[in-house]
């Protein structure tokens, strides 16, 4: 049998993929095998694509950090065929081949059965975006985020921080929208946040340690100066939960707004996520999740037109969510 994938090669250190048809026997040694039929496209499948930041070391390579389909064959007593499951994280994509593709063969213990309220779509409508949206909207919960405080997401019209508005708008928070593109605001309005403001009023490097306070939490999906800024805003107690780096890697900045206002800088990490949390984070979206408002931040393209949307997302110029549909 064969199946068709996005494979990706690399020559005189330039990487370049193709359409590929490719017999089965070419599937990475896992042991449960699915019929992939959505993948999602996010900030990091963007760099992967371009053959930025050695994210990988062999090809040829199938990209592709998220895959929702249904179990074709199983030698884990945990799957059947038949079984709805999705695969977010543990380096799929990277350095084992991912979801860009009509077949993958993964290790049973990277899979989550895809919740019972949702579909194969709109699992990856979710996909790593919206997972670590949720998973730094939980964390800034158990650190005393209550709804009706400010909270502050910023990279709004991306993938993070649309989810990011849309789950905790979902959820009773009082979301501020950070972005560049003011254009979008209507649509960042609809999805939950009960303002929106230029980014350019956080992206500039802070004058001082402190500035006043604004925010009892944020989701920050930019790092670099705009993080740098927002600790400088951050209420007493109150936490950022960093989750992105489309504004630089860098973080310039003191330590006084944690040892005067006692704030929390808490790392999210999607891709390492244990089985228990992605069980929980999972089962607060499909809780939360409204599917009219996730449909509208949804665009849906062919498996064959991921790399044109590589330099976009790069860029910052796609909004929302890439649902990959891999059986065209």
């Amino acid at each position: 049998m064969t199946f068709t994938a996005f494979l990706l090669d690399q020559s005189e250190d330039a990487v370049h993929g193709a359409i590929t048809e490719l017999d089965d026997s070419r599937l990475p040694d896992g042991n449960v095998t699915l019929r992939v039929q959505y993948s999602s496209l996010n900030y990091k499948d963007g760099m992967i694509l371009k053959g930025i930041g050695r994210l990988v070391r062999n090809y040829p390579h199938i990209p592709g950090v998220d895959m929702a389909g249904v179990v074709e064959t199983s030698t884990d007593a945990r799957y059947s065929p038949g079984d709805r499951v999705l695969l977010t994280g543990w380096r799929v994509g990277e350095s084992w081949w991912g979801g860009f593709s009509s077949r993958a063969c993964v290790k049973a213990d990277w899979l989550v059965e895809v919740p019972p309220e949702l579909t194969t779509k709109q699992a990856m409508a979710v996909g790593t975006a919206g997972f670590t949206a949720m998973q730094a909207l939980v964390a800034l919960e158990a650190h005393g985020l209550v709804a009706g405080d400010p909270l502050l997401v910023t990279g709004a019209s991306g993938g993070v921080g649309s989810s990011a508005i849309l789950f905790a708008g979902l959820a009773g928070h009082h979301v501020v929208a950070s972005t560049g593109r003011m254009e979008n605001s209507a649509e960042l309005e609809g999805l939950g946040a009960a303002e929106v403001i230029d980014r350019a009023e956080l992206s500039q490097k802070p004058t001082r340690p402190l500035l006043s306070e604004r925010w009892a939490g944020c989701i920050d999906a930019v790092g670099g100066d705009t993080l740098a800024h927002v600790l400088t805003e951050m209420q007493s107690r109150g936490s950022v939960a960093a989750c992105g780096l489309v504004g630089g890697n860098g973080l310039e900045t003191t330590v006084i707004p944690f040892l005067l206002r006692g704030v929390n800088l808490l790392g999210i990490d999607s891709v390492m996520a244990s089985a228990a949390e992605r069980a929980a984070v999972w089962g607060r979206i499909a809780a939360v999740l409204d599917p009219e408002k996730l449909e509208a931040l949804t665009t849906e393209v062919p498996l064959a037109d991921v790399a044109g949307y590589a330099d976009l997302i790069l860029a910052g110029k796609t909004k929302g969510r890439i649902v990959v549909n891999c059986a065209t």
